[in-house]
């Protein structure tokens, strides 16, 4: 059985493509904690290539940037490539099966989602003042 469950924050935004036949594929790293082994014991993380196909990716690409925190269940695969110099290379990569978002996506500065939405209906005018 081949599957991989990973957690983890984007370590960049999407990069989403289409191929030739039009299938749109998303590709990403993920930044995974791997705990101790470091100096002093300390965390390091593994850095992880994630590939997502058709609707999976448009829905990353559409949806996901740098350092939301995500859930990738997919499986592992080990491709082999020649690179723009001749030499063979070989890749080990997560093919995305499913992606669950763990965080929301961060508001742009001058977005309406930085509205206070507890302040919302304090100022209560009396019914004399209103200009109506």
């Amino acid at each position: 059985m081949n599957k991989v469950i990973l957690v983890g924050r984007l370590a960049q935004d999407p990069e989403v493509r289409y191929t030739q036949s039009g299938k749109a594929v998303a590709s990403f790293s993920l930044a995974v904690n791997r705990f101790g082994g470091g100096a002093q014991g300390q965390n390091n993380a593994d850095f992880i290539p994630v590939v997502a196909w058709e609707k999976l990716a448009e829905t990353c690409g559409n949806n996901l940037t740098k350092g939301q925190r995500v859930l990738v269940e997919g499986r592992l695969q080990i491709r082999s490539y020649e690179a723009n110099d001749g030499q063979k290379r070989r890749i080990a990569e997560v093919v995305a099966q499913s992606i669950e978002f763990l965080e929301r996506k961060q508001a742009s500065s001058g977005d309406a989602g930085n509205i206070d939405v507890n302040s919302f209906g304090k100022d209560v005018f009396p019914d004399e003042e209103i200009p109506f």
